[in-house]
């Protein structure tokens, strides 16, 4: 039973990488196999070291960072998708600056994601599952639905062209509206 627990919470954290992956995956900007490797084991990383560290942490920081938490998020998230969308918008605009696998634009994504890892790894312990099994599941499972993403969101960039990174866009502003709803109004 605690399998199938971990294996439902790993996937149900790992929903906002994908879709954020997906994203970025239209945009095109990550054009090397190693770009979407990096792109994919960050995420998994940051899932995985999130939990790790809401579990650490426990119940005394949960006070300081739960009123916040969700605009930071909101505004990471909110941040891409506004790029997304100008740049699918604007034919001679790219999405990003820079390859969003490498530097800022990369931690920004993988922490923006990772922020409800936290989160569940204060719930572990009421969970009563293995620790260690939990962050590594969280972490592959993270790590396998980005590298999806990231193929699918290149392949739908690549036939729909611009209109992708619009919708791409679309997506993650809705993804950051959501956090910021069901961190209000629970």
């Amino acid at each position: 039973m605690e399998y199938l627990t971990i294996s439902l919470i790993s996937v149900g954290l790992a929903m906002d990488a994908l879709s954020v992956s997906l994203a970025i995956g239209t945009a095109g900007q990550i054009a090397s196999l190693r770009g979407k490797i990096r792109l994919a084991v960050h995420a998994g990383i940051f899932q995985s070291g999130m939990t790790a560290l809401g579990w650490l942490t426990g119940e005394t920081i949960v006070s300081y960072v739960e009123g916040f938490d969700h605009w930071i998020a909101f505004g990471l998230l909110g941040y891409v998708g506004i790029n997304l969308i100008r740049a699918g918008l604007d034919t001679d605009r790219e999405a990003f600056e820079q390859d969003p696998s490498t530097g800022k634009v990369l931690v920004m994504l993988s922490l923006a994601t990772s922020i409800d890892a936290f989160a569940v790894g204060l719930s572990i312990v009421f969970l009563e599952v293995p620790v260690l099994l939990s962050v590594v599941m969280i972490g592959l499972i993270a790590f396998a639905l980005s590298t999806i993403g990231l193929f699918t969101g290149t392949r739908l960039g690549e036939t729909f062209g611009k209109r992708m990174e619009v919708l791409g866009g679309l997506l993650l502003i809705g993804i950051s509206i959501r956090v910021v709803v069901t961190h209000l109004f629970p």
